[in-house]
């Protein structure tokens, strides 16, 4: 049960990415929703835009998991960090995943990987405080 909850939210959303993205019909841009506004202005969003959505949802979450000390947290940082590095290589050398979709799910994956460890840099420190006079 405890693997289960180190899996990063962002691996789960990347792995639904790459479900559809092995779909030679399916397109990032592709229309998901059409909506009109009650300014009357018209909401276009796209598969892409979901994705994007469903990746700030999961580095919400993923951030409030790196907040907690414990022995998973080195474990959920390296594979956090995995996921970034995996997504970048797909991201430059698979060309179904060359989207701007995509690349926005790599910045998310990055951007939960500095702050995972910065949360957790802030959290020990707290824990473990040195006195500045030297004693």
């Amino acid at each position: 049960m405890r693997f289960i909850l180190s899996i990063p939210l962002i691996a789960v959303v990347m792995v639904i990415y790459a479900a559809f993205a092995i779909d030679s019909n399916f397109s990032a841009g592709s229309a998901f929703m059409d909506a009109v506004l009650p300014s009357e202005a018209e909401l276009f969003l796209t598969f892409g835009d979901i994705f994007v959505i469903l990746g700030l949802v999961a580095l919400f979450f993923e951030i409030i998991k790196s907040a907690r000390l414990g022995p998973g947290t080195v474990v959920d940082h390296m594979l956090s960090t995995a996921v970034f590095i995996v997504a970048l290589i797909v991201f430059l050398l698979v060309p179904a995943f060359g989207t701007s979709a995509f690349l926005l799910l790599t910045v998310i994956a990055l951007i939960d990987v500095v702050a995972g460890y910065t949360v957790s840099i802030f959290s020990a420190r707290r824990d473990y405080s040195v006195n500045r006079d030297g004693m």
